[in-house]
């Protein structure tokens, strides 16, 4: 759907319709807005530090667009229409599943980046198919317009749970490709997961060294390359192409050097892991720059540009504002009903009062370092005690209990249900074991217990039950992965927007299975503790046994 063949000359803003210069208005302070929602994370995670130069580049390629063409325009019609008025319903439907999001989990969570980042895509093609337009012509459809449009997604976090998959599948990729190449220059080493055990020290691939930070960066760069100095599809498609596979190989250098290095007896902490880190993320930019460059030595001049007609389109205009001015209203009920202060003249409970410092015939040792998590964990109203002790024949008998809490706004439900267990014990080195029921009915003493969801891990030594219950407003709420996209809209429609509730994590794990420990006077003390706070099931509904 092309119109013109000639070249006439963009349109000046001073000639655009009202109409249309409030949708410029619009689109500018939505891509400021993004910025400034995502400003945090493209400063502190070095995965999305390219992120910074997004509104830079944004304007680079549309100036481009502008000035090297080609300066295609569109020719109304009814199937444009379709097209611009799909972009904006699809552009609020992703605001309006962000806001749930940001209900959710907190305007700081990725997936709420990258949704509102795709909204701000749609939105921005919605413009490009209004300002492309024959008849207004301020700027051309082109490559260059449309990745000044697109590139705004490549900017913002990856979705969790994509991110935790493309991150292991590269760290293992790249662990075992290291440990064939040490193999084939005769270095004996065997491989653990993502750790090389060489002869005299260990080597870990983690997330920063498994490539998706020079990928992500790498095809950013390569796809700015593609329309601000190339010209020629076939060359655009070269560039684009190489973008994955150099930032791979690099990484898989890299990851090789700091082993041989480590095998060699230096420390490739600190100063040695950033350095070639960093080289390397600047070597692979030269490199698609260089390339891009040479493939632009033919590539043809701008062609001469007539002078711009048409009196622009208002009605396409009018419908990009329209639906510009519903989303700012859309953000705005979601900022109101989403954004909260704690309320600290709730009553919050003492939760070291609530487990026993001391109980006859039991060891006692309390965690004094729970404090380093406050800050992922948003709340520092947490304690951990693990009680011991040995039976007639003499084992052990051991029982830890956590309880974190939480003040009315000052965690969304999802964020609370991000530190399960479930998500963070494999990070402490326990493995998960398969178990019949993840969800199970138990009693202790004289109180029967609401559904606890029930796990098992174990390490090389020991295997740990886990039961555990999350409380929203002194009532058990069901486990819903948070990493899953449907899952977080269930959690927003069930509690985003309510302001009341409090919430308290519950967790009790031992050695031993419940219907040993659920005996003991100690548990039953505990539990006479904690059933008026929620432990207790409710008196009706699906959690009700």
């Amino acid at each position: 759907m092309v119109g013109n063949t000639a070249s006439p000359e963009p349109r000046n803003l001073q000639t655009l319709s009202w109409p249309a210069r409030i949708s410029l208005g619009l689109l500018a302070l939505a891509a400021a807005g993004l910025s400034l929602l995502l400003w945090p994370q493209w400063r502190n995670n070095p995965d999305l530090s390219h992120g910074l130069f997004a509104p830079v580049v944004a304007l680079i390629l549309f100036a481009e667009a502008r000035r090297a063409g080609p300066f295609r325009y569109l020719p109304a019609s009814r199937g444009l229409t379709v097209g611009l008025a799909a972009c904006l319903a699809a552009g609020v439907f992703a605001v309006a599943i962000g806001g749930l999001y940001a209900a959710a989990l907190g305007w700081s969570h990725g997936m709420v980046g990258f949704v509102f980042a795709g909204a701000l895509a749609l939105f921005l093609l919605a413009g490009l198919l209004v300002f492309a337009r024959d008849d207004l012509r301020l700027i051309p459809c082109n490559w260059a317009a449309l990745l000044g449009a697109g590139l705004w997604l490549a900017s913002a976090p990856i979705p969790p749970g994509t991110y935790g998959r493309i991150t292991l599948t590269l760290q293992l990729w790249v662990t075992g490709n290291v440990l064939r190449a040490l193999h084939l220059i005769g270095i004996a080493a065997v491989q653990h997961g993502n750790i090389i055990e060489l002869a005299r020290t260990t080597v870990g691939v983690e997330e920063a060294c498994s490539g998706v930070r020079s990928l992500i960066s790498c095809i950013y760069a390569a796809l700015f390359f593609s329309g601000f100095l190339v010209r020629r599809p076939w060359a655009r498609a070269v560039v684009v192409a190489l973008a994955a596979p150099l930032a791979l190989g690099m990484n898989f250098i890299r990851s090789l050097a700091l082993t041989l290095l480590a095998n060699d007896g230096i420390d490739i902490g600190g100063a040695w892991h950033d350095a070639t880190g960093y080289a390397i993320l600047g070597i692979t930019a030269v490199l698609l720059g260089g390339l891009a460059l040479w493939l632009s030595r033919h590539d043809p001049e701008p062609v001469a540009r007539a002078p711009a007609g048409g009196a622009g389109a208002r009605r396409p205009a009018l419908l990009l504002a329209g639906g510009l001015g519903l989303t700012a209203m859309l953000l705005g009920f979601f900022l109101y009903y989403s954004i909260r202060a704690p309320r600290e003249d709730h009553a919050a409970p003492d939760v070291a009062a609530l487990l026993p410092a001391s109980f006859a015939g039991w060891q006692v040792s309390t965690a004094t370092d729970l404090n380093r998590f406050a800050d992922t964990l948003r709340t520092d109203r947490f304690v951990q005690r693990t009680y011991q002790r040995r039976d007639a024949a003499g084992r052990v008998i051991d029982l830890t209990v956590y309880i974190a809490y939480w003040l009315p706004g000052q965690a969304s439900v999802s964020q609370v249900a991000t530190h399960t267990p479930d998500a963070c014990w494999p990070g402490g080195g326990w493995d998960p074991v398969p178990v019949a029921q993840t969800r199970v009915w138990i009693a202790a003493a004289n109180h029967e217990l609401a559904a606890a969801e029930y796990r098992q891990f174990k390490n090389p030594v020991y295997l740990q039950n886990v039961w555990y219950w999350h409380l929203y407003d002194r009532q058990p709420i069901p486990y819903l992965d948070p990493l899953s996209p449907k899952n977080l809209l269930e959690i927003a429609l069930r509690y985003g927007f309510r302001r009341a509730g409090d919430q308290m994590f519950i967790r009790i794990s031992s050695s031993r299975p419940w219907d040993e420990i659920a005996r003991e006077p100690l548990l039953r003390e505990i539990v006479d503790r904690l059933h008026p706070l929620g432990l207790g099931p409710p008196p009706a509904g699906p959690e009700a046994r």
